[in-house]
């Protein structure tokens, strides 16, 4: 289970392959890949690799940009920081020498620590400066989605169905919340949000929970996704997205459920839409930008929930989630391709092949307005749009 792919088994559920309708496993084609007129072609600055990367593992290791480095990782252990405008390397940590690390949850920046998960339930904080570990601790089950860092302390939602804070300095636990787990999930978890001493993250029951940052106390749970169906398949819930916090609304999707706009202060559904994804989304002003568990792409009203357009030409093409770089939509694909789409119209733009290992997360922006882009094998690849 370990080498199937999120979004693959996200593709098999949806089409109940899984429950045994094999008849329709050729209906789960990969679409071809769209013929794009380039507008501009991006340049790449510098490429160098990390370990072996990922490969077919779940584990999206997305790179933490900060303190004039960009922190990369494979799953093996490797965790590098490079400097941005030239990829030279400036320190370099290996976790485990016997390749049982199984880093999957992070990477994450702050307090002037690197923070990252592994499956095998443990958080480890290195010293951003200079590589050295300055704690591990061990925590309630695997640690697949990034972390959070605020109000001293580090959070993790685990695949057990606990959310623990722990100490940003010490590691040491200061609180947790529990909540059943069904027998049958997706493989993945939501990564917690914060803002004005709240907590806020997806459950695989189909439920959104709020708590206080302080002591883990529970504000509220609002359900955003209800099963349905008479196989275990078919009633798939999660909530694995994570949640977006913008102004006074925090927005979220289940699979097989909605899209939803939650008023933060009471914790009430403002509007909500019929969109099912299990990817990360984003929120650009007044618009958010998803990938659905068909990767479609879509463009919403986040004021309303009125949908302003849909790409479906990337349908099965396993995409990463979107990035906004220079003001273009971005995402990858299976084949290690990057898809660069209007986001006024949802057209495409530029099309460019990185490597074909393909590309599990989205790439991350710079200060310089060039961006980091990481294939599944390790390649890390800075890239900027000529001006």
């Amino acid at each position: 289970m370990q080498k199937v792919l999120k979004r693959v088994l996200a593709v098999a559920v949806a089409v109940s392959v899984l429950s045994g309708c094999a008849s329709e496993v050729d209906s789960i084609q990969m679409a071809p890949l769209p013929k794009v007129d380039n507008t501009f072609t991006p340049k790449t600055d510098w490429s160098r690799s990390v370990g072996d990367g990922v490969n077919g593992y779940y584990s999206k290791l997305t790179p933490a940009v900060g303190l004039d480095k960009v922190f990369v990782a494979d799953r093996a252990g490797l965790i590098e920081a490079l400097n941005p405008a030239t990829g030279k390397v400036e320190w370099e940590t290996d976790l485990e020498g016997d390749n049982s690390a199984k880093l999957s949850g992070g990477l994450v920046l702050g307090d002037g620590k690197v923070f990252v998960g592994t499956e095998n339930a443990k958080v480890i904080a290195l010293d951003a400066e200079t590589g050295k570990e300055v704690w591990r601790t061990t925590v309630a089950g695997e640690v697949l989605a990034k972390p959070l860092v605020a109000d001293g302390l580090v959070v993790v939602n685990t695949s057990s169905g606990v959310l623990e804070a722990l100490d940003v300095e010490t590691g040491a636990s200061k609180w947790q919340v529990s909540n059943e787990v069904p027998t049958l999930t997706l493989r993945g978890d939501s990564s917690p949000v914060a803002v004005s001493g709240g907590v806020f993250w997806g459950l695989a029951n189909g439920r959104l929970a709020g708590a206080l940052m302080s002591d883990g106390r529970l504000l509220w749970q609002q359900s955003i996704a209800a099963p349905k169906g008479s196989t275990e398949i078919d009633r798939l819930v999660d909530v694995d997205a994570s949640p977006v916090i913008a102004g006074d609304r925090l927005f979220a999707v289940g699979y097989n459920g909605t899209l939803v706009s939650i008023d933060l202060r009471s914790g009430q559904i403002a509007w909500k839409r019929n969109y099912s994804s299990a990817t990360n989304f984003i929120v650009d002003g007044s618009e958010l930008f998803l990938v659905t568990a068909k990767d479609h792409v879509v463009a919403v009203d986040a004021r309303s929930g009125t949908e302003l357009w849909q790409n479906t030409d990337l349908q099965y093409r396993q995409l990463s989630a979107p990035a906004m770089i220079d003001g273009y939509v971005v995402v990858g694909d299976a084949e290690g391709y990057l898809h660069w789409l209007d986001t006024q119209n949802g057209e495409f733009v530029s099309q460019e092949e990185i490597d074909s290992s393909g590309i599990a997360v989205p790439p991350v922006a710079l200060d310089d307005n060039g961006f980091i882009v990481v294939t599944r094998d390790g390649e890390i690849n800075k890239m900027q749009i000529p001006q």
